[in-house]
């Protein structure tokens, strides 16, 4: 079978920013949440499939967002327990090849630690943002 869609698991602004992204790039995007009021936050630029659903249950992830064809997942929700635990479905059940999670807490990162997931921190990146800009002069 062949590997060739993303998958974003969380439709918040970041979520919605990323599927939005990937849609522009021509790449095929499903973007999964169990909210659907959630979606609102996707522009009208979106081109991939939004699909309601629980993220934590692998009937949703195999019926729904077909995580089989995933090449990538990028979990994005609000709760670090819970993307935790979606990106180790990904990376142990499902053998997903690129993994992303987002972590608000640093030390999650110890935890996959060795595998082919990919913590992301806003935290961090916003940090690293300000220095870089602060660095170059930019107080705008």
């Amino acid at each position: 079978m062949k590997r060739n869609k993303i998958i974003v698991i969380g439709s918040g602004r970041l979520g919605a920013n990323i599927a939005t992204t990937l849609s522009l790039l021509d790449e095929d995007v499903l973007i999964l949440d169990k909210n659907e009021t959630s979606f609102r936050k996707l522009s009208d630029e979106f081109s991939g499939y939004d699909v309601v659903g629980d993220a934590t249950d692998l009937n949703v992830l195999e019926n729904d967002a077909f995580i089989r064809e995933a090449k990538e997942v990028v979990i994005v929700t609000n709760n670090d327990n819970i993307n935790l635990f979606i990106a180790l479905i990904c990376f142990h059940v499902y053998d997903v090849p690129f993994i992303y999670a987002r972590f608000s807490d640093t030390d999650k990162g110890r935890l996959v630690v060795n595998t082919t997931i990919h913590p992301i921190y806003p935290f961090t990146l916003s940090l690293e943002d300000y220095l870089s800009k602060r660095k170059k002069g930019d107080h705008s």
